[in-house]
């Protein structure tokens, strides 16, 4: 099978799967809103600029776990609930996995898109402006979190997913740095890899 429709089959299964009864509805557009626009996004890009696979299997991978996170809220995926039991914690984690993949995917896209429109060259300051793009980013987010909780007027709780950690916007920024750090370690020969091949074609 083609990975394209593999890729399509995964990311509609999911989505069916997490907008199908979820915990609340409002809270389920906040969340899943990036996901859903990765789709126009990648169609429209697919000729002029078509990604690595290592680049379309990230973003699948943070998009099944955006959708994980509106389909439960972030404080009350079942998973993370029961480990957070196990380990005799009241708090639910998972918001921390999608802080990290927050961090681990947007530092390899970015670092693509440096590299490829010759922005920077291989080497520390694409690594260094790639680990900065992430925190920009998420800095950026947790702003978004603020004007929609300001916004909306409502309690926004769910959407922040807080629960009552003072500092959580700051281990959100340290989560994501920790998974822009570890992208770039792991996946940088890999992906210089995937690159060159696309530059051959």
């Amino acid at each position: 099978m083609n990975k394209k429709v593999i890729w399509i089959v995964i990311y509609c299964a999911v989505l069916i799967w997490s907008v199908t009864s979820p915990k609340d509805m409002f809270t389920w557009w906040l969340e899943a809103l990036p996901a859903l626009l990765a789709i126009p996004i990648l169609f429209f890009t697919r000729k002029r600029f078509p990604l690595t696979s290592l680049s379309y299997v990230l973003i699948l991978v943070h998009c099944c776990v955006l959708l994980v996170g509106a389909k439960y809220t972030y404080a009350e995926v079942p998973l993370f609930d029961w480990i957070a039991e196990w380990m005799g914690s009241d708090r639910n984690n998972y918001d921390k996995i999608g802080h990290l993949a927050q961090g681990f995917i947007p530092a390899i896209l970015a670092r693509e898109v440096f590299l490829r429109n010759r922005v920077l060259q291989p080497g520390y300051w694409c690594q260094f402006l790639s680990v900065c793009f992430v925190l920009a980013f998420s800095a950026f987010y947790e702003l978004i979190e603020w004007w929609v909780a300001v916004g909306t007027g409502e309690n926004a709780e769910a959407f922040l997913g807080t629960q009552g950690y003072v500092w959580d916007t700051q281990s959100d920024m340290f989560m994501a740095l920790l998974g822009g750090i570890s992208a770039l370690v792991l996946l940088t020969h890999w992906h210089n890899k995937q690159l060159a091949s696309l530059f051959n074609k």
